[in-house]
């Protein structure tokens, strides 16, 4: 029947049934010009379902801490991957907030570049190198004949339009609004981008992944985007809705991409202009060092026209810029631990106060960072700091093993959009991390 009262028209309807009995519905969608579907057979279907996720598990490699929980994140990313297309979304939701009542509201229905980057390596590791080469086949199609105007973000099907909309009809989740559908941050430009893709592909080519003259063409083609946007400022990885600067993460990335387009030549034969890309990787090494880098704090810090710290500094070590127990990064780590670490050791990706990304409000603490920490404490000799910090995030995760994109210490509560690309990814990253250091201890 359809009910009214005043409210937005609803279907409901009554079943009785007796014990022992089962019902099940069938939600479809369709166009109103096309025949309606032949409803599924559910139970059928909830088979073929079981049986097609066991068989992808049954082929994970998996010998960490938390072994459930690594799993289960790694069938995340994978349930988070277009079936046809090879696209991964960073999140299924839009709009759930990330802070409670307040207006920093998102829409992560999107690939971005970087966190599907960032997917592939944790993917390479466990053995699903036929998915990130899923991926790269994504990449190549969205980017293809475009390289000149890389997007940080597209839709699944490589779409570039993705306009922000508030929706003023909707209360928000506990009333955090406005509700918004679309991401203007994908009209940003931000630094890192490609050498977070850069690293990923190589991590590619070192799985044994062959490349063609069109993979490695596209690459040399982001470099040639690398270069004439070299002294362009940017919105950083947090995608500020502020003023645009220099972020020393994004330079460090920068670097990254370089450096891997000289390693393509060095190490695997490949052609392309190794001289110029030398230079352009020592100058970036130069400029970071005398901009990004305070003597006197003995520490990195976010921009080059500031000295606050950031959280996407944990990253640098993993570019190979440098070593995690290079003084620089311990130095850089202190200031971390004091600024932007809750008393537990969950992580802010940085200060908010002042304004500087453009947006009123605050945030709570942001999972990935918390596990980069974890990251940085095994690999600087911390390894027991490590391990009690992991076993605080997992046991944050939900019921299913699930973690959204921030996580409320004060409440115990997660927050923003879920489940999160991002805070699986870092969880395997983390535990693989840990395991490497128990065996190297």
């Amino acid at each position: 029947g359809r009910a009214g009262g005043g409210r937005a028209p609803r279907l409901v309807g009554k079943f009785a049934m007796s014990a022992g009995e089962t019902l099940d519905w069938d939600l479809t969608w369709f166009p109103s010009y096309s025949d309606p579907p032949e409803p599924p057979d559910a139970y059928t279907a909830l088979a073929e379902t079981v049986e097609f996720w066991s068989d992808w598990a049954a082929h994970l490699e998996v010998e960490t801490d938390h072994r459930d929980l690594v799993r289960r994140s790694l069938l995340v990313l994978r349930a988070l991957t277009h079936l046809e297309t090879g696209g991964i979304v960073a999140a299924p939701t839009a709009s759930l907030p990330e802070f409670f009542g307040g207006s920093r509201n998102w829409d992560y229905r999107y690939v971005w570049l970087r966190d599907a980057a960032l997917t592939i390596e944790v993917a390479i590791r466990h053995g699903l190198t036929d998915g990130a080469s899923l991926w790269r086949n994504w990449l190549l199609r969205a980017v293809a004949g475009d390289a000149k105007d890389v997007r940080i973000m597209y839709g699944l099907a490589g779409e570039r339009d993705l306009v922000e909309l508030e929706l003023d009809n909707l209360a928000g989740y506990e009333k955090s609004r406005p509700v918004r559908i679309g991401n203007g941050a994908a009209d940003q430009y931000q630094a890192d981008v490609v050498g977070e893709v850069m690293i990923a592909l190589h991590e590619l080519r070192a799985a044994g992944v062959e490349e063609d003259e069109y993979t490695w063409g596209l690459q040399r083609s982001l470099l040639e985007y690398c270069e004439e946007n070299l002294d362009r400022k940017d919105h950083g990885i947090w995608e500020m809705r502020g003023d645009v600067h220099h972020f020393t993460h994004g330079r460090v990335m920068m670097w990254a991409a370089f450096d891997r387009g000289v390693r393509a030549v060095e190490e695997h034969g490949l052609e392309g202009p190794v001289g110029r890309w030398r230079e352009l990787r020592e100058r970036l090494a130069h400029e970071i060092e005398a901009h990004g880098f305070d003597a006197d704090l003995n520490s990195y810090t976010q921009t080059y026209d500031n000295t606050e710290v950031d959280a996407s500094l944990l990253q640098l070590p993993h570019t190979g810029y440098l070593d995690y127990d290079d003084p620089r990064m311990l130095g850089t780590i202190e200031r971390i631990e004091a600024e932007l670490c809750t008393e537990e050791g969950f992580v802010y990706r940085y200060r908010t106060e002042g304004g500087m990304d453009g947006l009123e409000g605050d945030e709570y603490t942001f999972t990935l960072c918390t596990l980069w920490l974890v990251e940085q404490y095994a690999f600087s000799g911390r390894l027991d700091e490590a391990e009690e910090l992991l076993g605080r995030v997992v046991a944050t995760t939900s019921d299913v093993g699930l973690l959204a994109e921030q996580y409320d210490v004060a409440s115990g509560r997660m927050a923003g959009n879920f489940p999160q690309a991002f805070s699986h990814l870092a969880l395997i990253r983390a535990a693989d991390a840990v395991r490497d250091c128990q065996e190297g201890s």
